[in-house]
């Protein structure tokens, strides 16, 4: 597993991780659990929707894109938590039997001033579907330990 630390980070630097493909029973369980709207609960009534069928919740959508990154093990060495997340947006419905990976990008990497150990990571995510099309994107504020010599 390739481990990396705050200082193994570089703006510029690409991450793509495998894909997962949603079932129309993880829409309605994660809908039923967190975001109980019709759209994202009832086919039928997804169906007389402006989104013409169910749609998974953006809440998912962003869940998943975070765990395909999080889950490729890169930073689990590393990962001290998050000051929390910006820019979350929401581009296109994501539909039952959608495929989704994530595409992340190293936009800045910060070491603490006051705390030589660590600093902040900001990664772009992009959640794509198997069209190639950007569903999702946020960028997460990783608290990242550093190797220290």
């Amino acid at each position: 597993m390739d481990q990396r630390y705050l200082d193994d980070l570089a703006p510029g630097q690409r991450f793509v991780t495998p894909g997962i493909t949603l079932t129309e029973a993880e829409i309605i369980d994660f809908a039923l659990r967190y975001d109980p709207q019709p759209f994202h609960l009832d086919v039928v009534a997804a169906a007389q929707s402006p989104y013409g069928g169910l749609i998974a919740s953006g809440f998912q959508t962003f869940a998943l894109c975070f765990r395909l990154f999080i889950q490729s093990g890169m930073l689990q060495k590393s990962s001290i938590g998050s000051p929390g997340c910006d820019e979350l947006r929401w581009y296109a419905p994501v539909r039952p039997g959608d495929t989704l990976h994530s595409e992340v990008e190293v936009l800045d990497v910060r070491p603490s001033r006051t705390k030589p150990d660590r600093g902040i990571a900001r990664l772009q995510y992009r959640a794509l579907n198997q069209r190639g099309e950007v569903v999702a994107g946020f960028i997460g504020n990783h608290l990242l330990l550093r190797q220290l010599a």
